[in-house]
């Protein structure tokens, strides 16, 4: 038997309209990725004035690929180019691993900086926060592979995992404009809070959507979201317990 679809019933369209919502939504983490990280990284590095590890330049390469990376993906998937979509997946795999390395090496980079400073128990406490990152990132990008054959839960983890990055750069711009002057240092754990919630604004929107086009949001977002910010507000409490120094100080002493 064969099935006509009408391309223009009001269910295709709001199919239509949804795939390329996250494309847009897609094109957003990409620009606050780029933009957050403007004025410390991009433009520094414009004018040769900004010096720093191998490592930590490739990290920033691995993440920028990325936001472009999901970016086409979303494309692929919103202009009904889903073969090609899950042919290329496996760059996808292979960038997500990539990143979850870098972001361990450049964290542990990050706390030996601390550490030559003065600042290591500092250092030992903001460590949890890209730590935590990226191992809730790996988790839900792992799970978004998982669901493949689960469309609409698979881009709205997608969607969730590229969104839990973006507090690094939105963080930025609080670093450049409201930081008070003195010598650089880890910030204390609690001032990540705040660009962690602005860039949480985007997961906002989604759930918006989502009631406005399924009457409801997504188990997606209300779980995923509530580890999102779970895992944010508990960084600060278990960054100053003797047992995260004791399991971070570990990492910090092998690495040297």
């Amino acid at each position: 038997m064969t099935t006509l679809i009408d391309f223009n019933s009001p269910r295709a369209i709001a199919q239509s309209q949804s795939g390329y919502f996250y494309f847009y939504m897609a094109l957003a983490c990409m620009a606050v990725a780029f933009l957050g990280f403007a004025p410390t990284y991009w433009l520094p590095l414009a004018k040769r004035s900004f010096s720093a590890s191998p490592v930590v330049h490739f990290h920033g390469l691995l993440f920028f690929a990325w936001s472009l990376f999901f970016a086409f993906q979303s494309w692929l998937a919103a202009s009904g180019k889903v073969a090609r979509h899950r042919t290329i997946g496996m760059i996808g795999v292979s960038l997500a691993t990539a990143m979850t390395i870098f972001g361990f090496l450049v964290a542990v980079n990050a706390m030996k900086r601390s550490a030559a400073a003065g600042l290591t128990d500092e250092g030992i406490s903001f460590v949890i926060v890209p730590l935590s990152g990226i191992l809730f990132f790996a988790v839900v990008f792992a799970l978004a592979i998982a669901a493949i054959r689960r469309p609409e839960a698979h881009k709205r983890l997608m969607l969730l995992a590229s969104i839990s990055l973006l507090d690094a750069a939105v963080a930025r711009w609080f670093l450049t404009f409201l930081a008070p002057p003195g010598p650089l240092g880890p910030p204390p754990v609690p001032v990540t809070i705040p660009p962690a919630f602005v860039a949480y604004l985007l997961l906002v929107a989604a759930i918006i959507f989502d009631w406005r086009t399924r009457g409801r949001p997504h188990p997606v977002y209300v779980y995923g979201g509530i580890a999102l910010i779970a895992v944010k507000l508990l960084n600060w409490p278990i960054s100053v317990t003797p047992l995260w120094h004791s399991f971070a100080g570990g990492i910090l002493a092998m690495a040297q």
